[in-house]
């Protein structure tokens, strides 16, 4: 009979064996636009749409393998300026003072947009409430009198909250009636358990909720929101569908980028292409986003 010691010895070994097998094998792949292996730092904030097309590539090319690090836009610059990290996935461009970082170690910094993300505004369904004015997220963020209750954001060093900071003009956030948690996954978990407030997120994480959430998702409404006199949209109220993206006419919308300083023909160079590419935007027209280049249909004409 087998002692219990030997079996624990042999289920080791099993272990330690199949280990070093995998790491040799990861390790003897080529490093190219299609193989290897690669870290992106990606924005939490749009984290679901990058998820997807983390799967659809790794599913085209099986020896690419990409290491997602979630992160709030500012923990995610510091890490992608300690040039741990080469790509990275934002909202915004690089300022003059972060590209003189990389340009002064003699990197190449390519860039592309790859998408128009709408930041909706959402609350628990039924609601008196459907729409909201632009002028009345600037006056609760400026600490004034407004028709909304609290506003609720995802973490206070996200990049929703640094464009509702520049929307409004405030450096920080008032100490009542606006309130950051951690998480889009939190924010949707606050709306639906209180009424009356408004949750700010990415738009792909009501069209696309992760599983968890779906069923909480269902029962949450997106706002029309109508933007100040004077300016597209300020004629009625609009929500952020990929239409009235497209036409300018919802006013809470922002660019994605996928920055890369990897400096070679990399896997990282291979994601953003990808991303960029038809099959990439396809997947962005899925997730509720505007690419940005919409994708060519065939269409079969029978006799």
């Amino acid at each position: 009979m087998v002692s219990m010691k030997r079996i624990r010895y042999i289920f080791t070994a099993g272990f330690l064996f199949v280990l070093f097998s995998c790491q040799n094998n990861t390790a003897s792949v080529q490093q190219s636009y299609t193989s290897g292996y690669e870290q992106i730092l990606v924005d939490e904030s749009f984290a679901p749409i990058i998820e997807d097309q983390e799967y659809l590539f790794e599913s085209t090319y099986a020896d690419a393998k990409l290491d997602l690090v979630m992160k709030s836009e500012n923990e995610l610059l510091n890490l992608f300026l300690s040039d741990s990290i080469q790509v990275a996935v934002l909202s915004r461009l690089l300022t003059p003072e972060e590209t003189k970082h990389f340009e002064g170690r003699n990197i190449k910094i390519r860039i592309n947009r790859f998408a128009i993300d709408g930041i909706a505004l959402i609350t628990k369904n039924p609601s008196k409430d459907s729409t909201v004015l632009v002028e009345d997220i600037i006056k609760v963020l400026k600490g004034a009198g407004s028709a909304i209750q609290s506003l609720v954001f995802d973490n206070a060093n996200s990049s929703t909250v640094r464009y509702f900071k520049e929307l409004a003009g405030v450096k920080e956030l008032p100490v009542e009636g606006v309130y950051a948690l951690k998480s889009n996954a939190e924010v949707i978990r606050y709306v639906h358990e209180n009424p009356g407030s408004i949750g700010v997120v990415g738009v792909n994480w009501m069209v696309q909720p992760p599983t968890d959430l779906e069923k909480i998702v269902e029962g949450l409404k997106i706002l029309g929101v109508k933007n100040l006199d004077g300016q597209a949209g300020s004629d009625a109220f609009y929500k952020p569908t990929q239409n009235d993206i497209a036409l300018g006419l919802y006013p809470l919308t922002r660019s994605l980028y996928i920055i890369n300083c990897e400096g070679g023909a990399g896997l990282g160079t291979g994601f953003a292409s990808f991303i960029a590419g038809e099959r990439g935007q396809r997947v962005v027209l899925k997730s509720g986003l505007l690419p940005d280049s919409i994708p060519s249909r065939e269409i079969n004409i029978v006799n």
